[in-house]
């Protein structure tokens, strides 16, 4: 009987990820956010906190704070539809420095 090769270590931690993470809709939106937000809205805005589908996004600037609020419709459709489900309601973007 021959041996497979190595399968990637990716796949185990994918895994293991899936089953510790927290079950909860913030965890879910920063799971998806530097996909569904894009690469420079990522960088400059992190969702920190949630509560009754309304979150809460601490961003770098009042620039960052403004722009994402002027695109909040899009982010949310597209928040929802990464997570599988419609439980954002509403983004409440402000400008202070993400927490680390």
């Amino acid at each position: 009987m021959r041996r497979r090769g190595p399968r990637p270590v990716s796949l185990a931690l994918d895994a293991v990820t899936e089953a510790i993470a927290p079950a909860t809709l913030l965890a879910d939106v920063q799971r998806v956010w530097p996909q569904v937000a894009g690469e420079r809205f990522a960088r400059a805005a992190v969702p920190v906190a949630e509560r009754d589908g309304i979150v809460t996004v601490a961003c770098e600037s009042a620039v960052w704070a403004q722009e994402l609020d002027l695109l909040s419709e899009r982010v949310i459709q597209a928040v929802n539809e990464a997570i599988g489900r419609p439980a954002v309601r509403r983004l409440r973007p402000h400008a202070s420095p993400p927490r680390s």
